[in-house]
């Protein structure tokens, strides 16, 4: 077995879905105490990670070979036709790592089951890792919650604009902020009184080009379109969409007139504000407004837990390194 050899070794049963992943996975947790005994010692992380990557049976990416040697306390395959050693963790958010897979569940579990999330700082206090690390993480798994390119909004839709970030200043007003705050756009989707699913993304100006832009890679095409009287929204009806502008003579009912995307702003604010107290730089914007995102949309989960298993699957993708993600870069403007 090359480099298995004189270790703990079980085959691994190429059988269909129902019979090995189920398994392997076993019932999600409904409370922090089962979280604990569901995930307690690194080989039952091992194993669900597994069953996340092999979801049809293993497969050899050299040989194309279906049966493999694993090891039970390490995340790493050998392919038993070839030998090919395929580690579970390269490409994913967790290559590299020097922790163990069950610290990073605890702080994928305390993100997404405490209401607001947790900063950094939060991780770094309760796990004790440096706040570097801390900091690396979040930002990683917040990278696998952008939905760009995911199922275009539907139905009736209210677009809008805000600024956010900077330092307020009274003189400042409207689209006057424009170059001291971050401009977002943002898409809510009306169902009745309430807000279906949501879009936002960071713009660069609110020209016709980006704003229409923003409305076509997250709004499905010939959905009815509500916007403000804003002359960058004109080319949407062009652009296949039943487009209702609404000119706002007084700038105070535009919260009435577009009740849904204007509480999803003033929830954007509160929630940068109250967890990340307004640190969230215009680098690192989009990554927290994909977060956001994720939160709405899913806000009616019976069981928070069952986050979970919507976030671990989409980890398997290369997400950027702390060299990246602090590097002096030009800020890259991509609709969620």
């Amino acid at each position: 077995m090359g480099a298995m050899e004189g270790l703990a070794k079980a085959e691994l049963d190429c059988a269909p879905r129902a019979a090995n992943v189920e398994a392997m996975m076993g019932e999600l947790p409904r409370t922090a105490l089962g979280f604990e005994e569901r995930f307690g010692s690194e080989e039952t992380c091992v194993a669900f990670l597994r069953a996340q990557r092999w979801r049809d049976g293993f497969v050899c990416p050299k040989c194309q070979g279906t049966r493999a040697w694993r090891l039970r306390a390490r995340a790493l395959d050998e392919c038993g036709a070839c030998g090919h050693q395929v580690s579970l963790t390269a490409g994913t958010v967790f290559e590299g790592t020097r922790k163990p897979l069950r610290l990073w569940f605890r702080v994928i579990a305390q993100l997404l089951v405490s209401k607001s999330g947790c900063s950094a700082m939060d991780i770094a206090r309760q796990h004790g890792v440096a706040y570097q690390t801390a900091w690396t993480w979040l930002h990683k798994l917040r990278s696998c919650m952008d939905k760009s390119g995911g199922d275009k909004l539907t139905g009736e839709v209210e677009v809008d604009e805000t600024y956010v970030g900077g330092e307020d200043e009274a003189k400042y007003k409207g689209r006057s902020l424009r170059g001291k705050k971050s401009l977002v756009a943002g898409a809510a989707e009306c169902r009745g009184d309430g807000i279906g699913r949501i879009r936002l993304g960071l713009v660069e100006s609110a020209t016709a080009a980006q704003l229409c832009g923003f409305v076509a890679a997250t709004v499905a095409s010939g959905t009815s379109v509500r916007t403000d009287g804003l002359q960058s929204y004109r080319r949407l009806s062009k652009n296949g969409f039943e487009h209702r502008r609404i000119v706002i003579a007084i700038p105070k009912l535009a919260a009435k007139l577009f009740p849904r995307i204007h509480r999803v702003f003033s929830l954007l604010d509160r929630w940068l504000l109250g967890t990340y107290q307004g640190c969230a730089s215009e680098k690192h914007l989009k990554r927290y407004l994909d977060e956001f995102v994720f939160r709405f949309n899913r806000r009616g989960a019976h069981n928070r837990w069952s986050l979970f298993d919507r976030l671990v699957p989409a980890c398997f993708k290369s997400v950027p390194t702390y060299r990246e993600l602090t590097a002096k870069a030009s800020l890259q403007i991509v609709a969620t």
